[in-house]
């Protein structure tokens, strides 16, 4: 018996690990295109700010596709859909490196993100359902969202700029194939075959009011990107987006077998994570976006030394790390909510006051600041989000959650470059600065909801005091 348990955890340790991998491979995905993006759109013929078009459509494909993973997973398998969207996200990579436009490289981005929405949210699914209760905020925090969210960024601006200056941007996808390749293979050792044991039917309604909502959004903060804005389409698109938000909100209350359920929105801390959350993970994706946009349009660097700037966001991320469970276990989720959101919006609003004759250590040390602060309220968010879900409900709560957090960080790259294009006629940093002051308002406002917190929310899994003898 003690050996099959042994057998059984180290098996869900390397699932566990199999799933951080594609969690990070996605992750690279989405945010190496932002210092890539310059050398990118003199390739293309574009603007590099319209390059944003290309990484928003990846990462909203993904929110709004990540839904029927769940379905797929419990009528076909989780080993047979986890290996096929590995498949599918390595070919839409070469597919990708292949382009010779923007909309070509949009194009194959979108199937690239739909491999994405099948292959990390059911490898999710997988350990969500092996986990008991006592290890689940352990497998989410640190096997699946924390690490590979906090490492992917660490290396993309540095490999993509590396990329660019010595190869060029084909590889940034190129690098993709062998890594898609040994996932595909430990995915048919290590991940097990489970399907549902009762088969719902499938929420045809609801699955395409949710793709037309979020994708007619995506589409009108695209057209707001371009040189030359087309008035009726953004508005028919951003109408249209609305109203098939709002009827799939309202058909998910309804619908006895919703594809994406709303209950766990009755849960404060659910709700906490998943409103000023948002907010904070839109904000803070948009910061990897413009930094490589500053430094090499406005300031002439070159991609290696953009990157290799933006990385020292991302060591703060990963140096402050130790220090987020002690901090949860001496002031709370409120506390730590709250500072981490304040810190982050000031370190944002002092980017804008950032110049070429800045001293190199004293930017150094705000993108440090910045990433710790982003470190903790990432950390704080990702783990209350569970805390009162139930083990039973666990499977719509997850959806929901991917869901959202896909949506937050494809709108936080849209939001940033609509900005930009919007904010192009003040010159020189201008449209930067612009896009700073915007994220850190939506830092502010995630400050606030924190504020109006219950001082016990997040109890039930804040780490435990250590008591001295």
């Amino acid at each position: 018996m003690a050996t099959t348990m042994t057998t059984r955890r180290r098996s869900s340790k390397a699932v566990a690990v199999l799933v951080a991998g594609t969690f990070f491979m996605e992750l690279l995905d989405g945010t190496i295109l932002a210092t890539a993006a310059p050398a990118m759109g003199r390739d293309l013929g574009v603007d590099s700010a319209a390059v944003g078009v290309a990484i928003t459509a990846y990462l909203v494909t993904l929110a709004v596709f990540i839904p029927v993973s769940g379905w797929l997973t419990d009528r076909i398998g989780s080993r047979t859909v986890f290996a096929g969207a590995i498949a599918l996200f390595t070919i839409a990579s070469a597919l990708c490196a292949l382009s010779t436009g923007l909309v070509d490289l949009t194009l194959w981005r979108i199937l690239q993100g739909l491999g994405g929405a099948l292959m990390v949210p059911v490898g999710r699914l997988v350990v969500l359902r092996s986990a008991g209760r006592e290890q689940l905020v352990t497998a989410i925090a640190i096997a699946i969202l924390t690490w590979p969210a906090l490492a992917a960024p660490i290396i993309a601006p540095f490999v993509g700029g590396v990329l660019v200056d010595t190869l060029s941007w084909h590889w940034i996808f190129l690098i993709n194939i062998p890594l898609g390749v040994i996932a595909f293979v430990a995915t048919l050792v290590l991940v097990p075959q489970e399907r549902a044991a009762e088969r719902v039917p499938f929420d045809w309604f609801g699955s395409l009011l949710a793709c037309f909502g979020l994708g007619s959004l995506v589409v009108m903060a695209s057209l707001l990107a371009l040189d030359t804005i087309p008035v009726v389409a953004v508005v028919l698109f951003g109408v249209l987006g609305a109203v098939c938000c709002w009827l799939a909100v309202w058909h998910f209350r309804r619908a006895p077998h919703p594809i994406m359920g709303l209950d766990s929105f009755r849960l404060e801390t659910f709700r906490v994570s998943h409103a000023g959350g948002s907010l904070f993970r839109l904000a803070v994706s948009a910061v990897p976006f413009v930094l490589p946009l500053l430094f090499q349009d406005a300031w002439g660097w070159s991609a290696v030394l953009a990157g290799s700037a933006v990385l020292w966001v991302f060591v703060g991320n990963l140096g402050i790390k130790p220090m987020t469970t002690p901090f949860l276990r001496w002031f709370g989720y409120r506390p730590v909510i709250i500072v981490s959101s304040a810190i982050a919006a000031l370190s944002v609003v002092a980017m804008v006051f950032m110049t070429e004759d800045t001293p190199f250590w004293a930017l150094a040390v705000l993108l440090v600041v910045s990433g710790a602060a982003r470190s903790v309220g990432f950390t704080a968010y990702n783990t209350i989000a569970f805390a009162d879900v139930e083990q039973a409900d666990m499977t719509p709560a997850n959806t929901l959650s991917s869901t959202l957090q896909q949506t937050a960080a494809g709108f936080g790259v849209a939001v940033a470059a609509v900005v930009i294009r919007a904010a192009a006629g003040l010159g020189g940093t201008g449209p930067y600065d612009a896009a700073f002051w915007v994220i850190a308002v939506l830092l502010v406002v995630a400050c606030v909801e924190g504020l109006l917190m219950s001082r016990t929310a997040g109890e039930t899994v804040r780490p435990a005091r250590r008591v001295r003898a």
